[in-house]
């Protein structure tokens, strides 16, 4: 029988320490349910996911755990120095971050074993919360539900299934890149259809302004996050060291994804599996290792820029950047945050894509300006709006935009110095 015949597949490559083709591992999952065990098939499913991860990733996710480990033991550590001139404003500020880091870096962890849809799933979620977040905040009238409606249930869904699905599928079956389709889909088309829902609505108090904030919104929340997950759907040379050097032999990670498309269509056209199941295939986008190493450095890079700046601000008071707006930013903590973090991404240049070391401290730098500019922003609102947070989503650290707002504007820039540099 076919669900046999796979399971046969399967045993026979974990006898011989070989990454087994991912769909002996679907059919096996999915067919084989009344002839195997649970445990047979968690067993599986925990081997493919290990093999599936490549060396650098092993790496590199250690390296953020070890970071994490040493952040905490060093903050439970510093209240008995406080009689050494250490400032308690600086454990309480650190105290919630850190807990905000294990909870992004055990999800995300999470989500990458289970693939770059389910990893788009989560950021989606994110997008949504984070808009709640800011509507919550904005004017608005009750003739605006039914625009909100269609932009929650509609318009954001629809942004991040084109930015998560197999660009390859979806390039054969329409002609174009969904690049040309997310990258134009709200600030093309749908800020143009706003204005005109909002007006149907027959409300036109304050009709400019909350047109406005709710096009900002959108931008910030949706849009610009949406650039996060883009980083797994990127095409990027397959194999190439960072300095130019030799190519290696593939990883498991790169076996396992080799020609899985073609296995797909070629299995189940000899299994008798209809067309609909075939395209379901195809239309799910790869796992591959490089492209989360890539995910898992911007985000790194990110809030390593904002507790970098916020060091260094705290080490020289002398030129507060916009007191009204945020009285804890300077110049020289801007200037030294951000130099200190290109060179934590030169000494993580090894992780990305990139064939020179300074592109690498190039884009770390980027990300730690426009992380700066967006906690600059975001903060303006919540002084305009006359609130100290977004919300209280998370415990002690007020809701998830406060600490999502740099990586929301970095994550446009970072994704096309990719595209323009990583080639």
């Amino acid at each position: 029988m076919p669900c046999a015949r796979q399971c046969e597949k399967i045993e026979r490559a974990k006898a011989g320490n070989r990454p087994p083709d991912c769909l002996h591992f679907i059919w096996f999952a999915v067919l084989a349910i009344p002839q195997r065990r649970i445990f047979d098939r968690i067993e599986a499913a925990v081997f493919i996911a290990i093999i599936s991860v490549d060396t650098p990733t092993v790496c590199l996710f250690c390296g953020v755990l070890l970071l994490l480990i040493a952040a905490t033991v060093g903050l439970r550590s510093l209240p008995k120095y406080t009689d050494f001139g250490v400032d308690p404003a600086v454990i309480e500020t650190f105290r919630p971050r850190i807990r905000v880091w294990w909870i992004l870096f055990g999800l995300l962890s999470c989500v990458f074993f289970l693939g770059p849809s389910a990893t788009t799933f989560f950021f989606l979620i994110l997008s949504i919360t984070i808009l709640r977040e800011y509507i919550t905040l904005t004017p608005k009238s009750p003739a605006d539900h039914q625009t909100l409606f269609w932009i929650y249930l509609f318009f954001t869904p629809l942004q991040f299934a084109l930015v998560g699905i197999n660009p390859d599928w979806f390039e054969q079956v329409t002609g174009f890149t969904p690049y040309r389709f997310f990258s134009l889909l709200l600030p093309g088309c749908v800020f143009l259809m706003l204005p005109g829902m909002m007006a149907i609505s027959g409300d036109p108090k304050r009709f400019l302004e909350r047109t406005a904030k709710l096009q900002l919104g959108l931008i910030v929340c949706v849009y610009s996050l949406s650039y996060a997950p883009a980083l797994l759907t990127l095409d990027l040379p397959n194999g190439d060291l960072p300095n130019g050097g030799v190519i290696p032999t593939p990883p498991a990670a790169t076996v396992l994804d080799r020609g899985l498309e073609e296995t797909v269509i070629a299995t189940a056209q000899t299994e008798g599996t209809d067309a609909p199941a075939q395209q379901l295939f195809r239309m799910l986008p790869l796992k591959n290792g490089r492209l989360f190493q890539l995910l898992l450095f911007f985000v790194l890079i990110v809030q390593l820029g904002d507790v970098f700046q916020y060091l260094w601000s705290r080490a020289s008071r002398r030129r507060i950047v916009a007191e009204n707006i945020n009285s804890t930013r300077t110049w020289e903590g801007v200037l030294g945050g951000t130099m200190t973090t290109a060179l934590v991404g030169v000494g993580l240049w090894y992780f990305t894509p990139f064939p020179q070391w300074w592109q690498a401290g190039l884009a770390a730098m980027l990300v730690a300006l426009m992380g700066f500019l967006g906690s600059m922003t975001m903060s303006a609102i919540k002084r305009d709006r006359g609130v100290g947070s977004y919300g209280a989503l998370i415990p002690g650290h007020s809701g998830f935009l406060d600490r999502l707002d740099s990586l929301c504007f970095a994550a446009p820039v970072f994704y096309h110095f990719v595209w323009y540099f990583g080639q």
